[in-house]
């Protein structure tokens, strides 16, 4: 405890938890409290859930990675360094963004639900954007022995500000009178811009940190930069078009599906998950023919992309296919839950208040002692191992909603609920985030660790956009039973990982004592 302690007095760790609270802001914003507005508004849940989607540039942050690696932001990053420079940008964007939100009333047509959607997107692609230089900071600031720890603290500060955006932004809003059957626009107006300023500690922390020790280059001169943004412009351009013309043949194809099977929520989820392998190819050949241009320094534009790529394949060759499955279904059984979460309370009967109250008591304290715990347990047992322990806890807490769904409304079992949602999901997180850091490879920072956040998120948000319709279809109780079984499959593979000791993270020097 001594050791954890000297860690946690040190300014980094103090940095590190402000930039983990505005990186978890933004993220509420689109969910559930997004969720709980549109819904007083009486749109239909199997409508709302698909605003989660505007979160996807969690899951392809990847693409422009490099260019927020590598690419100087103008003057900002002479002044600032670059990941500060780019930082400062992306933190003024994301406060445009909730602005923007706080401006629309969904409720008011003429396009104001498109509008709504259009500045949620920006809010998605902003606050990506600003979690892959947070991890790059995070990374590069940290040692060997103080990562599990830097992790721990980031973790806590994500959970303080998603419960500020979940939590706060519920409490202000229903302070200011706003219900199921008594909308007012003006609470949530107030409730987004207020969450718009509490950007301003990131922003302020930005300006206190030091840029970090890195060994990135930034020899290439202005034409080398564009030429690379070019080819990132073009290939994001390809991925729009081939998205929106391949509707008519997407329609087409769920037809046919229909014939065969029977399950719509299954058949929308392969559609999507076509349609968007087929625009990601198709970019990713675009971009292909324009990088052969004389435009592009084909030495940068390999350097950029794919290096970083081929180093991953490279060090974990042996057991890529396990990586990328841990990877990819270790938080499916939290996200897709909480897409609908907020509406099960609000369908419970719990009023914004109570919602908030109990998030912001239980919810704060248990928030608070998972991420400690999470990684002062991985320092003693090692990353694995607790990685297990919080994938079984995400499991069993997601049928404790199941509990609820049957028994009624009772805020002490609420209280319970959210208490031990939120324990698991810090503990879990504390040590995924361990976990992923450590497989970095410090050359290639920033694209590397988007890579790995972008399969974390990409499957579990694309099926969470479904969710809605899962209820309708099945119930809040059949719901929650299958997120719970959602978490089995990455519990297997994490017993199989210890068991042939798939990722040499000194796990057997933490034999449990």
């Amino acid at each position: 405890m001594p050791t954890v302690l000297r860690y946690l007095l040190k300014p980094k760790f103090l940095h590190m938890t402000l930039l983990g609270f505005v990186a978890g802001v933004p993220l509420y914003l689109i969910f559930s409290s997004l969720s709980l507005w549109l819904d007083q508004v009486g749109i239909a849940k199997s409508e709302i859930t698909y605003f989660s989607w505007a979160a996807l540039g969690y899951s392809f942050k990847f693409l422009w990675s490099p260019l927020v690696d590598r690419l100087p932001m103008p003057v900002l990053s002479r002044l600032l360094g670059q990941r500060r420079g780019w930082l400062l940008a992306v933190q003024l964007l994301i406060m445009t963004a909730i602005v923007w939100m706080a401006m629309t009333d969904p409720s008011a047509g003429d396009g104001a639900l498109i509008r709504m959607a259009m500045a949620t997107v920006l809010l998605g692609f902003s606050s990506a954007t600003q979690d892959i230089l947070i991890d790059a900071w995070r990374i590069e600031a940290s040692t060997e022995k103080d990562i599990a720890m830097l992790s721990s603290v980031y973790i806590v500060g994500y959970r303080l500000g998603m419960i500020t955006s979940g939590a706060g932004a519920l409490f202000i809003a229903g302070y200011l009178g706003t219900a199921v059957g008594d909308y007012q626009y003006q609470a949530w107006q107030i409730s987004y811009l207020v969450m718009a300023c509490t950007m301003l500690v990131g922003i302020v922390t930005t300006l206190m940190i030091q840029e970090p020790p890195t060994k990135q280059d930034l020899l290439y001169n202005t034409r080398d930069y564009l030429g690379v943004l070019l080819v990132f412009v073009v290939a994001v351009l390809a991925f729009v078009f081939i998205y929106i013309s391949s509707a008519d043949l997407m329609l087409w194809f769920s037809m046919q599906l229909s014939h065969v099977i029977s399950n719509q929520i299954l058949i929308d989820t392969l559609t999507v998950a076509i349609k968007l392998i087929m625009s990601l190819l198709g970019a990713v050949l675009v971009a292909t023919g324009v990088s052969y241009s004389r435009l592009i320094n084909q030495t940068m534009l390999v350097s950029v992309y794919v290096q970083p790529v081929a180093d991953l394949f490279k060090r974990h060759r042996n057991h890529l296919i396990l990586l990328v499955g841990i990877i990819a279904l270790y938080r499916v059984s939290d996200i897709v839950m909480g897409v609908s979460a907020n509406l099960f309370y609000q369908h419970m009967g719990f009023s914004l208040d109570e919602i908030a109250a109990i998030v912001k008591t239980f919810g704060l304290v248990m928030t608070l002692t998972g991420g400690l715990l999470g990684g002062v347990l991985v320092v003693k047992y090692g990353i694995l191992r607790i990685m297990l322990l919080g994938a079984i806890l995400s499991a069993l807490t997601n049928l404790l909603f199941m509990v609820m769904a049957g028994m009624g409304k009772s805020l002490w079992f609420l209280g319970v609920m959210i208490s031990a949602d939120n324990l698991s999901a810090g503990l879990a997180m504390a040590a995924f985030v361990g976990f992923l850091s450590l497989l970095v490879n410090r050359r290639f920072t920033a694209v590397q660790y988007a890579m790995f956040s972008s399969v974390m998120t990409l499957f579990p948000k694309i099926l969470g956009g479904y969710s809605g319709g899962m209820v309708e279809a099945l119930g809040f109780g059949s719901f929650f039973m299958l997120t719970a079984l959602l978490g089995v499959p990455v519990i297997l593979m994490l017993l199989y990982a210890l068991k042939v000791k798939a990722f040499d993270f000194g796990e057997n020097d933490k034999s449990p004592q």
